[in-house]
């Protein structure tokens, strides 16, 4: 049986799988691979737009529904409820930007995406702060969303490389976050699993 990481006085059902970094680092990975595009890719094409957004979208969405049971949390319980609402936004809108590309839709699609996923996490950050190990990077991460969310529209009328722009600085920022983070709960899972 495998011991849980979260401190004995964690509410009921909150206690986190011994590979909850997998679903984190992977998450990464997906925004540092979005953010790498939008900085090396010097005249995107509306279409290049919509598919490496979308695909950004759609691959944090489903890594955050991926990971929702392995925090700890059910997914019908209050916990699992909003972060499935935050995936499920994500991918919703990442399907969206494939098949519909405009500047116009990428930075209203985007924008609600990302909107309603860190408003979310910055509720399960500040709801659970000091009962979660991933409260603080919910926390972060979801100022860095709604961030993004609400600087995106102002630069729809600049075109695709201004919003690819401004999306994957978001992305690169939440990145960096989310490896940190990742990596911090791979060492901590290893270090629990050699104890006596």
């Amino acid at each position: 049986m495998k011991q849980p990481l979260t401190p004995a006085d964690t509410a009921a059902g909150a206690a986190q799988q011994a590979d909850l970094w997998k679903p984190v680092l992977l998450r990464s990975l997906a925004a540092l691979a979005f953010g790498a595009v939008t900085i090396f890719w010097p005249s995107p094409s509306v279409e290049v737009m919509g598919w490496s957004g979308g695909l950004y979208l759609l691959a944090t969405g489903v890594l955050v529904l991926w990971g929702i049971p392995r925090t700890g949390y059910t997914r019908d319980g209050m916990p699992g409820k909003i972060l499935s609402a935050a995936g499920a936004a994500l991918a919703g809108a990442g399907v969206a930007l494939f098949f519909l590309h405009g500047d116009a839709v990428f930075g209203v699609l985007a924008a609600l995406g990302l909107g309603l996923a860190g408003a979310v996490e910055l509720y399960c950050g500040i709801r659970y702060r000091g009962r979660h190990v991933l409260a603080r990077d919910w926390l972060a991460s979801g100022v860095i969303g709604l961030g993004t969310a609400a600087t995106v529209p102002f630069f729809i009328s600049l075109g695709a490389h201004a919003l690819l722009g401004v999306a994957g600085g978001g992305a690169i920022i939440s990145g960096v976050l989310w490896v940190l983070s990742g990596l911090t709960l791979r060492h901590d899972a290893r270090a629990a699993a050699t104890k006596p």
